[in-house]
């Protein structure tokens, strides 16, 4: 059998390298892709050492393991124990990630039923089929690109998650329920009373409204004629001015509630202190929240504590 080391060693490589830059992306670390490269490299080098030498200690399960410590410490500066682990873990779940997936498409594609050669029908489970160079060449990036596409959702997901915390909204004599999304971004405070804004939206601030009192409103604020406010309302609505992220300035309509109660950490906030900001429109698609909330809400929570 012969043997294209030199392709096999190029294809390896490629390999080593992408698994080590999506180690890199998952634990987002800072080092110089020249490390990454080196790391690649070093890790590459198995595939002679394994050919040349196949009885070799690194050949072993301990000697792989000892391999892949050194793999990383090349790749990856060595700042504590702890983050060498870390580092280590992650590659072998981008390895194993990696390659489970383009086992599970291989598999997809192929098909496991067919006819032996004396006509009798046999199952294949697929391990014993080669696996093409063409498709690991295509198939990698693929899976690649989809390991971290959903990695990097997922934390993006995760800290949306970590900051969403119920909320109840008391107008009058109506009291209604749903969830709000801290937003360090939300740096708006009402420049008169010096209280902070909160942002409801359409969907949720409709219920205190009949649709002839919030088309009423939607005008009054389209053609900033405030002498269109619903009667019942003119005494609960702020007109508070902010500026843009263009740096245009223009105007939001605030409404004064009665009470307000935020769980946040398993503590209970209640403070009617609070405005809140009409937006006329929904906040999210995925209706997951329909209230942005003020940073300064944190701060309520640590002095309530305190």
């Amino acid at each position: 059998m012969t043997i294209y080391l030199d392709a096999v060693w190029l294809l390896n490589f490629f390999l080593d390298l992408m698994l080590l830059m999506l180690t890199q992306a998952l634990a987002k670390d800072s080092t110089q892709k020249v490390r990454i490269i080196f790391g690649a490299f070093i890790a590459s080098l198995l595939v002679p050492l394994s050919i040349f030498y196949p009885n070799s200690f690194f050949t072993s399960v301990i000697g792989k393991l000892i391999y892949s410590i050194i793999i990383i410490l090349c790749a990856f500066q060595f700042r504590s124990i702890y983050r060498m682990i870390k580092l280590l873990l992650l590659f072998y779940f981008t390895t194993f990630a990696i390659g489970g997936g383009l086992i599970g498409i291989h598999f997809l594609l192929q098909n496991p039923v067919g006819l032996s050669a004396n006509g009798i029908l046999t199952f294949n489970s697929g391990y014993g089929d080669p696996i093409s160079w063409l498709f690991i060449v295509i198939g990698f990036p693929l899976v690649w690109i989809f390991t971290k596409g959903r990695m990097d959702k997922h934390a993006v997901e995760k800290i949306r998650y970590d900051q969403l915390c119920p909320i109840t909204i008391q107008i009058g004599n109506t009291s209604k329920s749903t969830t709000g999304y801290i937003d360090s971004g939300n740096q708006l405070v009402d420049p008169f009373t010096k209280k902070p804004v909160i942002i409801c939206d359409e969907h949720f601030l409709k219920q205190w409204f009949s649709s002839v009192e919030w088309e009423m409103l939607k005008v009054a604020h389209d053609e900033l004629d405030f002498e269109k406010l619903p009667k019942d309302w003119e005494n609960r609505i702020n007109i508070i001015p902010f500026q843009g992220v263009e740096g245009n300035r223009s105007f939001m309509m605030a409404i004064k509630p009665d009470n307000i109660v935020i769980f946040y950490n398993d503590q209970k906030i209640v403070t009617h202190k609070i405005l809140i900001g009409i937006q006329f429109a929904d906040l999210t698609k995925d209706q997951s929240y329909h209230c942005l909330l003020h940073p300064q809400i944190v701060k309520m929570a640590t002095a309530n504590s305190a």
